[in-house]
């Protein structure tokens, strides 16, 4: 897992949010959420989609491992990798849309690029 935000969950809890959380930015290509979660789920994502650039069975594997909806590993292989074949990192841009109400926590959008 890269980073190392704990982000106030157990790690089971952490890990099963960060999946769907990445699964949910790959489908839709935007999301909100705070600020430190945004940079956890841009390692990840960043590191599906680089992943998904080499098109053969085993990075198949490997995103499947990680992305839980098939249909979302589909649209990545053929529709957002392919997208982004000549470019180096860089897939994602978190845009800070200031304080949340409740609990002034920093919110922000992540989206793909």
């Amino acid at each position: 897992m890269p980073g190392c935000r704990k982000l106030g969950r157990k790690t089971d809890a952490r890990k099963a949010m960060l999946k769907g959380m990445v699964t949910y930015l790959i489908e839709n290509g935007k999301i909100e959420t705070t600020v430190t979660r945004a940079k956890e789920v841009r390692a990840m994502a960043e590191k599906m989609i680089t992943i998904a650039k080499t098109d053969d069975l085993h990075s198949k594997r490997l995103v499947l491992a990680y992305i839980t909806k098939e249909d979302v590993v589909k649209k990545l292989f053929d529709e957002v990798a392919p997208k982004y074949a000549d470019r180096n990192g860089g897939y994602t841009k978190i845009t800070k849309i200031g304080p949340r109400r409740g609990d002034a926590a920093e919110m922000c959008y992540i989206e793909l690029v």
